[in-house]
C-alpha cells in the first residue's frame, strides 16, 4: 500500500492527489502541518517539504518526480503520449513550471499587495491562455500529465489570490473541460475548503 504524506493546502501535494485518484489507486494518508512540521518529517525528506510518497520502503518526495513515477508504475491509464515527442513536450512544460507560473503565483503571495507581482500572475495566465486556445489541454490533444500539473495553482489563484482566472476565455474552456473529471472536481473542491 503507499502512503502518502501530505498537505490539503499544498499545490504540489495536489498534483499526486489528482494522479492518484486518475488512476484509481488506493493510497493512506499521512497529514503534514505545513505550520508545525513535525522533525522526524525531515528524516523522509531533507528540506522537510512535502508530499512524499512511501511506496512499500521506497520514499520519493518532490512532486514532480512523484508524478512521473507514478505514471511509470501504474501506467494504465496513460496521462503522457505514447510518442517520445510528445512526452518529451509534456516534460518540458513540467520542466518550466516555475517560470511559466509557479514563479508569479508565489510573487504575489509573498506580496499581495503589489501591483507588479499581480501583473506578473496576470501575464502569467495570459501565456497558459494562449497554450490552451491552440489545443484543447495543456497536455496537446489528450488529458495529461501537464493539466494534473498545473490546475492546482489555477484553483488557489482563485480562491487564494483573487486572481480573476476565468477572465481568458480559454481558460474558462479548459478548466470547463477539466472540471468534469472527478480528480479534479475533488482538488476544486478541496482547494475552495483550503482556502
Amino acid at each position: 500500500m503507499l502512503t502518502l504524506y501530505d498537505a490539503a493546502r499544498c499545490p504540489y501535494c495536489a498534483r499526486v492527489r489528482i494522479v492518484l485518484a486518475e488512476k484509481a489507486v488506493p493510497y493512506d494518508t499521512i497529514n503534514v502541518d505545513l505550520d508545525a512540521r513535525p522533525t522526524w518529517i525531515y528524516d523522509l525528506n531533507t528540506t522537510g517539504r512535502v508530499p512524499i510518497l512511501d511506496d512499500d520502503g521506497l520514499v520519493l518526495p518532490e512532486s514532480r518526480v512523484l508524478i512521473e513515477y507514478l505514471e511509470e508504475r501504474f501506467p494504465e491509464p496513460p496521462l503522457l503520449p505514447a510518442d517520445q515527442a510528445g512526452r518529451a513536450r509534456i516534460r518540458l512544460l513540467l520542466e518550466r513550471f516555475d517560470e511559466n507560473l509557479g514563479d508569479a503565483y508565489y510573487d504575489l503571495r509573498r506580496e499581495r499587495s503589489s501591483r507588479s507581482a499581480r501583473d506578473a500572475l496576470e501575464a502569467a495566465l495570459d501565456r497558459l491562455a494562449d497554450l490552451v486556445a491552440r489545443q484543447p489541454y495543456l497536455s496537446g490533444e489528450e488529458y495529461g500529465l501537464a493539466d494534473c500539473a498545473y490546475v492546482p495553482w489555477l484553483f488557489r489563484a482563485e480562491v487564494g489570490l483573487d486572481a480573476d482566472v476565468r477572465a481568458r476565455p480559454a481558460l474558462v474552456d479548459w478548466l470547463g473541460r477539466l472540471e468534469g473529471r472527478p480528480a479534479i472536481a475533488a482538488e476544486l473542491s478541496l482547494a475552495a475548503a483550503t482556502r
